[in-house]
């Protein structure tokens, strides 16, 4: 006998869900003919284990965020209706998961509620920022503009992060290289290397000495080290999911030479960036601040934006409350005062997102031309180190020959 979900209209239109045991499809589907059902969907347990695993495995990222939002504006400026905009994403949507989100928000579009409401629905798909911008977008009647604005933003966003990455990835794997070579010369190489001088009696220089010391270690306690490794890295991970060890991580890293500046200029570019895209669809200073901080992206300035939204709120203009964070640099503070007082506040952070990205580029660029070569140099050293700690004995022991 199998399990069978379907999905049924009864004889008076209504919808009905439920299981039944059967040995096959077809017999499933005679015995609810019986009950006088009208089959819609039937599924048996093991397609529906497959479209479980399809979903749990399946993710949506900001590319897919990116392209359906342009999809979006496109539809709407073909006067498509938010139904059937929905239902074509969801029948063109790239993976499981983007089809089942896109078919619960038709379905929820269709009974009445709104896109935002709907979307609100997804966290995993469309962030509080997300939302809030469509749901301004329907109060003001303009929400293919909206969607154009989330486009160039995420897009902007979304090339800024990806470039941050891609930075890292040649250093890290020239790292990891690293860490594997040593691994396996310390595992392997060293161990036999001090069997064979300690059957000769040479005596090593103070180097070698030290490297083999250090081999014994990782040699006779490899398994130990590696489960002192694991058990950190999962106290880590959960110190930095708790709010004070976010903290914590934020100020660190912003106390890494060069890298802090970095990291700066990035959540400043966005921070600029969200404000500017979210004035700019009417939604108000207040909310802006409050949104902007819960998806910044970085645990100090979200302390900020909340700070200054607790300002704001209290009858103090935005450029006085951010004056009082040294995290926020002076000009920043200055320009956004020239806003107030030319009551162009939203061209200003526009500018200044523009110029922080600039800035964040060009940082990029430098990192990535900088730490080529002192990758390569670092590992030069390191593996002459250890090349020298085995070669200088090894000749010290052919030349007493």
């Amino acid at each position: 006998m199998s399990l069978f979900t379907y999905t049924a209209l009864d004889q008076e239109g209504n919808s009905r869900n439920g299981t039944i045991d059967a040995v096959n499809v077809d017999l499933a589907i005679t015995a609810l003919q019986r009950r006088g059902l009208i089959i819609s969907d039937i599924k048996g347990e093991e397609a529906r284990r497959n479209m479980l695993r399809m979903t749990l495995f399946s993710r949506v990222t900001n590319a897919d965020i990116v392209m359906l939002s342009r999809q979006i504006t496109t539809l709407f400026e073909a006067q498509v209706s938010a139904l059937r905009a929905f239902q074509l994403l969801a029948t063109e949507a790239r993976t499981p998961k983007l089809a089942s989100v896109f078919t619960k928000i038709a379905a929820d579009v269709q009974s009445g509620s709104s896109i935002s409401s709907a979307l609100e629905k997804h966290p995993e798909a469309f962030s509080t920022f997300y939302v809030n911008m469509v749901r301004a977008g329907e109060e003001s009647g303009k929400l293919d503009e909206t969607f154009s604005f989330l486009a160039d933003y995420l897009d902007r966003n979304y090339e800024l992060t990806q470039k941050a990455r891609n930075a890292l990835v040649y250093p890290a794997f020239l790292m990891v290289t690293f860490i594997v070579v040593m691994s396996l010369m310390l595992t392997m190489v060293i161990p036999q290397l001090s069997a064979m001088l300690a059957e000769v009696g040479q005596t090593v220089p103070i180097y070698t000495r030290i490297i083999i010391s250090i081999s014994k270690v990782f040699s006779q306690y490899v398994w130990l080290l590696l489960a002192l490794l694991a058990l950190g890295g999962v106290v880590l991970y959960r110190y930095i999911g708790t709010k004070v060890g976010r903290e914590v991580l934020s100020r660190a890293r912003m106390q890494i030479p060069y890298i802090g500046g970095l990291y700066k200029k990035l959540f400043l570019s966005r921070m600029a960036d969200n404000l500017a895209t979210m004035l700019k669809s009417g939604i108000q200073v207040l909310r802006a601040l409050e949104v902007t901080g819960s998806v910044v992206g970085d645990a100090m300035y979200e302390k900020v934006l909340a700070s200054v939204a607790e300002d704001v709120k209290g009858g103090l203009p935005a450029s006085e409350a951010f004056r009082k964070h040294p995290e926020v640099p002076g000009i920043v503070v200055a320009m956004i005062k020239v806003g107030e007082e030319t009551g162009n506040v939203t061209s200003i952070l526009e500018t200044m997102a523009r110029f922080y990205r600039r800035e964040v580029n060009n940082a990029i660029d430098t990192l990535v031309d900088l730490i080529e070569p002192i990758m390569i140099v670092v590992l030069a050293v390191g593996v002459a180190i250890l090349l020298a700690s085995v070669l200088v004995p090894i000749y010290n022991i052919a030349a007493g020959l």
